[in-house]
């Protein structure tokens, strides 16, 4: 029999910087009104999901929504720089439609400066193999970016990057995954 960890996955509420059309990738944004409402909702949606321990990017916007989700939850909260947003590098900051209208170029070539989206999902891949020492039979929650999805989709899911990059981006109520030691 094989030992699983489940993990729900559950992108940062919008932050200030999505609301105007910014790609932050590895620079900070606060979380808009809107955003935080958001992060409470996201709270009570996952109160009772049984989740065991919620694991965060170390951005502001990721930070931010844990906090307000689980304020008053006895749920342990960590935080990891492995979780966080591809780093666009010298484009961080800059307009969304710029950074993500040219993804595919920079699927295996890093942003000046920064990283590709293959750097981006190894990095989380490792914090994988860091979760496979948890417990058997533990639900997590990470609360990330899309590379943090794209690194659950690639390695949970075995779906290639190549079609990660084209897809459009549609938000859910998360996404569930397993983690098979």
């Amino acid at each position: 029999m094989n030992d699983v960890i489940e993990i729900v996955f559950e992108t940062h509420s919008i932050s200030e910087d999505n609301e105007r059309g910014i790609a932050s990738g590895w620079g900070e944004s606060r979380l808009s009104e809107r955003g935080k409402l958001l992060a409470r909702e996201l709270g009570e949606r996952r109160r009772d999901d049984k989740i065991d321990a919620v694991l965060a990017s170390d951005l502001q916007r990721a930070v931010e929504t844990a906090r307000i989700a689980f304020q008053n939850a006895s749920t342990p909260i960590f935080f990891d720089w492995r979780l966080r947003e591809c780093n666009y590098g010298a484009l961080n900051g800059h307009p969304a439609a710029l950074v993500h209208g040219e993804r595919r170029k920079y699927l295996d070539e890093p942003y000046p400066n920064g990283e590709s989206w293959r750097q981006a999902v190894a990095r989380v891949n490792r914090f994988f193999s860091d979760i496979e020492l948890l417990q058997a039979h533990t639900r997590i929650l990470l609360i990330g970016h899309v590379a943090t999805r794209w690194a659950c989709e690639h390695y949970l899911n075995g779906v290639v990057l190549e079609d990660l990059v084209d897809a459009e981006f549609v938000w859910q109520e998360g996404w569930e995954y397993r983690l098979v030691k």
